[in-house]
């Protein structure tokens, strides 16, 4: 009886367990969507930071904005980040970071899997809503960040 009770309470103890496990969504996008933006029309600062404003070169067509915008440089924990996309009528057709943490090896390694990525999916998905890249997170939350200050320049 004792063994029955026993078997019982740790089968309850691994179920409460399991369901009580968060998993992790799209909470970059999240984060990004939820920053907003200022009364002047610049993104708002987010818990990661923005340090300095953005940059843009070209204007706005009938079909849609065409152009380079850079945007802000994030200062993330293991350094600054910062993305520029190119548009073409409303479309993005490239989209790379310009800034990015690659002080150490380590940073090297994981940023020269990571950037690419991000760069690709920008250009996939056409917004910020992206995937964050699993083993760099600080630098696609800064990227994320970066993107949609440069996405709104863009009014994209």
């Amino acid at each position: 009886m004792r063994r029955i009770a026993l078997v019982g309470m740790s089968t309850l103890s691994g179920l409460v367990m399991v369901f009580s496990y968060h998993t992790s969504t799209n909470s970059s996008a999240a984060v990004v969507a939820a920053a907003g933006t200022t009364s002047s029309g610049t993104p708002s600062g987010t818990s990661s930071g923005t340090t300095s404003g953005g940059t843009t070169s070209g204007g706005t067509t009938a079909t849609g904005s065409s152009g380079t915008y850079t945007g802000d440089a994030v200062q993330t924990r293991w350094g600054i980040v910062q993305v520029q996309v190119t548009v073409a009528n409303g479309k993005i057709t490239k989209s790379e970071a310009v800034q990015y943490p690659n002080q150490n090896p380590r940073d090297q390694e994981i940023n020269a899997y990571a950037v690419p990525q991000l760069n690709s999916e920008v250009v996939a998905q056409q917004s910020a809503s992206i995937d964050s890249v699993s083993g760099a997170t600080v630098t696609s939350n800064g990227y994320t960040t970066s993107l949609q200050s440069a996405l709104d320049q863009a009014h994209l």
